[in-house]
């Protein structure tokens, strides 16, 4: 069969289009059919049903108007009578469709401006489809570009298949970018906007130097070294923490490469930005000694709870493990998640002096006792007038110039103490109207209570409705840094789950929740056994 010119170039429009735009020929083809069919309603009255279907192969064009079988007729320009249908095909039921062909239709002025916007909205549409569904599967990968211009210090860049921006702020301080210069970007967000798909760029990103050393050093794209994490100053400083899977290889060498050429090459790419490569360790303690280098520390004390750590370095190094503006210390933070606080060797032993004093002042006042006595308990460790008077009385009897009779006599002394104490805090929970009820939750204590009562919850109603961040506090990371927010109980010493266990027991003694809704719930998938077979959970 003859193919018609007009045809042949039907075809040949709806394939330069599918290149240009790199979509698919069919999606084309698809919108020059909506565009027929939408100018032969114009035609032929809008109500009417018209479908109309163009040959991938050939470029024929057909135009039917489809009228649907129905007992009844509503509408004369959509629907057929059954009795009418059946005269064209005997099988026609109810529901089904009578195809009736149309001649060819010629495109006035009007109705062909109207098809070419249509096939213009459709054509654009797949192309933000396409551009959305290839770059929102790159998102974490380095891609490469033009700059195409320069907005108010944003540089949209040309990636050849579609469009994307670094924002001003994802660009490395004192950066120029011109009209064609060639430009290597992180991608970390691709959304979906009215105007398009959004592809965000950028170039201050800590994955950005993780993805570039992957580049740079073939061990970390095999695998064998493993990129723990980053933390950055753009364009100023930066510290990246490795280690590798191979005990042969040095981690910290294969990054920094032959006489410094590996590592030179992401600092060119970063506009000179200093980068520290640090081992990482599972040893909280040493990955953070690492971490301040080039500082050298004396000693650390960890806080796990609070994830925080105290470093002791010598006053000479103090400067050097801060940084300059703090840079050293910050980066530190953010490359092992801890809170650090940095103090001199002078500094931690007047702080050590400090506390010394005052649980000596503690005991002189709490157990009646003289300053040499004070001074001896507050030096062998104890830290409170509960571990005095509840301790094994050997402890106390053991210590040099304490017999039997002064431990017992120091123990008494402590324990009347702690029942003075506790008198006074029941005293002021009654004033406060704090309920017995608030007893029967284990772990509460009678100076907790007052700290509810002062905290406005005086029945067990009202402590079943706090939150666990309520009682023991919450942290927030911003910048690098953790913002610590007290708890009612933050100076009880109790841990989160402890805090959750109230909560949870308060909230079932009120009946709000039970035991059935604290259970795991039932696994009913297959689980796998150790020796890689399934198993039905339960069998």
């Amino acid at each position: 069969m003859a193919v018609s010119a007009n045809r042949l170039e039907l075809l040949q429009i709806a394939d330069a289009v599918a290149r240009e735009k790199s979509i698919d020929k069919e999606i084309v083809l698809d919108a020059m059919a909506d565009a027929i069919q939408k100018a032969a309603r114009s035609r032929y009255g809008q109500e009417t049903n018209i479908r109309a279907d163009i040959n991938p192969q050939t470029g024929e064009m057909k135009l039917q108007r489809l009228m649907e079988v129905v007992e009844a007729v509503e509408e004369s320009a959509r629907e057929i009578s059954i009795q009418e249908a059946r005269e064209r095909n005997p099988d026609a039921q109810a529901g089904d469709f009578i195809a009736e062909q149309l001649p060819p239709m010629d495109f006035g002025r009007i109705a062909a401006q109207s098809a070419k916007q249509v096939i213009v909205q459709k054509v654009r549409e797949a192309e933000r489809d396409r551009q959305y569904d290839e770059y929102k599967d790159r998102i974490g990968e380095i891609v490469n570009g033009s700059v195409k211009r320069v907005e108010y210090g944003n540089v949209i860049v040309d990636l050849g298949r579609g469009e994307a921006i670094i924002r001003r702020d994802e660009l490395i301080p004192r950066e120029l970018f011109k009209y064609g210069d060639r430009v290597r970007a992180y991608v970390y967000d691709v959304r979906r906007e009215q105007r398009g798909p959004q592809i965000f760029l950028s170039r201050t990103h800590p994955q950005f130097m993780a993805k570039l050393f992957t580049m740079e050093v073939p061990e970390i794209y095999d695998g064998i070294i493993e990129i723990k994490s980053v933390a950055r100053d753009p364009g100023s400083r930066a510290k990246i923490a490795v280690i590798s899977r191979d005990s042969s290889i040095d981690p910290v060498g294969a990054c920094v490469g032959m006489r410094g050429s590996r590592v030179q090459a992401v600092v060119g790419e970063l506009q000179g930005e200093k980068i520290d490569i640090i081992p990482w360790s599972p040893d909280a303690a040493s990955f953070i000694v690492n971490a301040l280098q080039p500082a050298e520390v004396a000693k650390v004390v960890l806080d796990e709870d609070a994830e925080r750590i105290e470093v002791v370095v010598p006053d000479e190094q103090l400067s050097l493990a801060i940084g300059r503006r703090g840079q050293n210390v910050r980066l530190a933070s953010q490359l092992t998640g801890w809170d650090i606080d940095i103090l001199t060797e002078e500094e931690e032993s007047q702080r050590r002096q400090k506390e010394f004093v005052e649980r000596s002042n503690l005991f002189m006042d709490a157990l009646n006792v003289d300053e040499m006595v004070g001074q001896v308990l507050a030096s062998e460790g104890f830290t409170s007038v509960e571990e005095v008077a509840y301790v094994e009385a050997d402890e106390i009897s053991s210590i040099d110039g304490f017999d039997d009779d002064t431990a017992a006599e120091i123990q008494a002394r402590a324990r009347e103490y702690l029942e003075r104490i506790e008198a006074e805090n029941d005293a002021r929970r009654r004033e406060l109207g704090v309920s017995d009820d608030l007893r029967e939750i284990p772990g509460v204590t009678t100076a907790m209570m007052v700290a509810f009562g002062e905290d406005g919850v005086q029945s067990l109603e009202d402590f079943a409705g706090y939150a666990v961040d309520d009682l023991v506090g919450w942290k927030e990371r911003k910048d690098g840094e953790t913002k610590l927010y007290p708890g009612i109980l933050t100076d009880f010493d109790v841990s989160r789950e402890d805090a959750e266990q109230m909560v949870v027991v308060a909230r079932m003694k009120m009946g709000w929740i039970t035991e059935d809704d604290l259970a795991p719930p039932a696994e009913d998938a297959e689980e796998v056994g150790q020796d890689g077979t399934t198993e039905a959970a339960g069998a």
